[in-house]
């Protein structure tokens, strides 16, 4: 897994921006895997001004997002479809029919529904560039603690720690959804580049877990160690763990020296 470390929050947001647009430069009709949390607020937003001001193209981009929460309808504040619009889909020139999330509204046959998104994927021709963030507990997606590596989209048990770090987003008294729509790890290692984003010293211990710990179900972010393609991109504070930063820099530094657009 490459790793790079940024010194702060904002220049995470712009090279994980930088990386995707160049990912649509290179393929107009590149599939992306999108994720939602505050981490991905700033690259959102770095995105929108790469449209607005540099002509960043998104009419042929297809987007497929990890996860919803289930009994949460599209325009409920809290949903990811919101999210999703709120501060990325309403600004940019991406077409509707190319833009696919889960449906957190289904009542009935959940296995059915979920094999039907994964079959979307692959008639899309699969994920090119999947974006993650990284829960405390060290989930991607909501695959949590105990997720099979081989496990596709499906309903899943949000763990109770997970709820409590949701908890803040809704409104006093609100129910705090206990399970949710997720792409598997199986799903998100079969994309052709994975780029996993974390900042803040609230995620320092399930960032050194994923990145030098060792390979378990018990931190599902630990299974990019297996992708041939991986990027994890941390500030300082996410970072703080790690007891390989000195050799992560030397590798950038190198990287860079020798062969130009690798970090691309």
């Amino acid at each position: 897994m490459l790793v790079v470390l940024k010194s702060n929050y904002e220049e995470l947001s712009r090279e994980a921006a930088r990386m995707v647009a160049n990912s649509i430069r290179q393929n107009r009709e590149v599939r992306l895997g999108l994720a939602t949390g505050s981490t991905m607020v700033g690259v959102y937003r770095e995105l929108v001004r790469m449209y607005r001001d540099e002509s960043l193209d998104f009419s042929h981009v297809v987007t497929f997002n990890l996860d919803e929460y289930l009994g949460i309808s599209p325009p409920h504040p809290q949903s990811f479809h919101h999210f999703m619009t709120k501060h990325f889909f309403s600004h940019v020139n991406l077409e509707p029919r190319n833009i696919h999330i889960p449906d957190g509204t289904i009542n009935g046959d959940y296995e059915k529904y979920c094999a039907q998104y994964e079959a979307e994927i692959q008639s899309a021709g699969g994920i090119d560039l999947q974006i993650l963030g990284i829960g405390r507990n060290g989930h991607i997606g909501f695959n949590e603690p105990t997720s099979s590596f081989a496990s596709k989209t499906r309903l899943k048990v949000l763990s109770k720690a997970t709820v409590e770090d949701n908890r803040k987003f809704f409104g006093a008294g609100e129910t705090v959804p206990r399970l949710a729509i997720t792409m598997g790890i199986g799903t998100i290692l079969a994309s052709r580049r994975v780029l996993m984003l974390a900042t803040g010293a609230a995620k320092a211990a399930a960032v050194a877990n994923a990145i030098e710990g060792p390979l378990t179900a018990s931190v599902t972010a630990s299974a990019l160690q297996l992708h041939p393609d991986a990027t994890a991109i941390v500030d300082e504070e996410a970072a703080a763990q790690l007891k390989q930063r000195d050799y992560y820099r030397d590798v950038m530094e190198m990287t860079a020296l020798f062969t130009p657009g690798k970090l691309s």
